[in-house]
């Protein structure tokens, strides 16, 4: 089940009045990547049923020698065979994991900038049907890590914005980072970066943008460390404008996503001064 569409009946649903003009301008532009992302996942599925297709040349030799020598070499290849199937069913439940994901998240974003009303959509659909896979008690290693490299000059320009945070000057705070996002999109700080900007606005006054920048945060990197306290600044800031139902839920779903977290104790902090039922 995709945490995206439990999310639209709460936080979510106030982000349309978060949107800012610049994101109606671009509209077309966004539509095209959403687009995109999901011809991306229909390739990925294409490939999938691809190699669940037999090609007809499948055969085992089982030799001709001893009965013992013919039942050894049938384990070895249903070994084999097994050590194959647990790694294609690795694969496929992570394509589904994430493609489930990632389709809620985009029906939530065209329905937001179709102007639609993001408090009616259901539970999204599992990828290829059925239930969401559990995670497995041990997932096989990936033959080798990815690393992501930043930009010449992003982590410079990452700390400038960082400095003038700690430095108590909020304006100029808020327009480094939001210089940063836009020259760094898709980077391994840009999640940071937003979180960082909703500190800065939050720190001027705009709690409107500020709560824009938490969700970003929250929806670019949903399963990071920052994302519990994202979550919880985003509840935080609805109640600050007054939206105090959808801040309830945010902040309840803080302790339903991230157990354990210091961002819990928040969380429930917080609803117990909103009056939260």
């Amino acid at each position: 089940m995709s945490p995206f569409p439990r999310l639209s009946a709460i936080a979510l649903s106030v982000s349309i009045a978060l949107v800012s003009p610049a994101l109606a301008q671009d509209r077309a532009q966004s539509l095209a990547d959403i687009r995109q992302e999901l011809s991306m996942l229909y390739v990925e599925v294409q490939k999938l049923k691809t190699e669940l297709s037999t090609t007809g040349a499948g055969s085992i030799a089982t030799g001709s020698g001893s009965l013992t020598e013919r039942v050894a070499t049938i384990e070895s290849e249903l070994s084999r065979l097994t050590g194959q199937t647990e790694q294609l069913q690795f694969r496929i439940d992570s394509i589904v994991k994430d493609g489930t994901n990632r389709i809620g998240d985009l029906e939530f974003r065209l329905v937001e900038l179709e102007g639609g009303d993001v408090s009616k959509l259901g539970e999204t659909s599992t990828l290829g049907g059925g239930e969401v896979p559990a995670a497995p008690a041990t997932a096989p290693a990936p033959a080798q890590p990815l690393t992501t490299e930043m930009a010449v000059g992003e982590k410079q320009d990452f700390e400038a914005a960082g400095a003038a945070l700690e430095a108590g000057d909020f304006d100029q705070a808020a327009a480094l980072y939001e210089t940063f996002i836009e020259t760094y999109p898709g980077g391994p700080l840009t999640a940071e970066a937003h979180f960082q900007r909703g500190e800065a606005l939050t720190g001027k006054g705009d709690i409107k943008s500020a709560a824009r920048s938490y969700l970003n945060a929250f929806s670019g990197a949903p399963n990071s460390d920052r994302a519990p306290d994202a979550l919880f600044r985003l509840g935080n800031a609805l109640g600050a404008l007054g939206q105090t139902s959808e801040a309830c839920a945010t902040l309840a779903e803080v302790g339903k996503r991230f157990p354990g977290t210091p961002a819990v104790e928040d969380a429930a902090a917080a609803r117990a001064s909103l009056g939260c039922q």
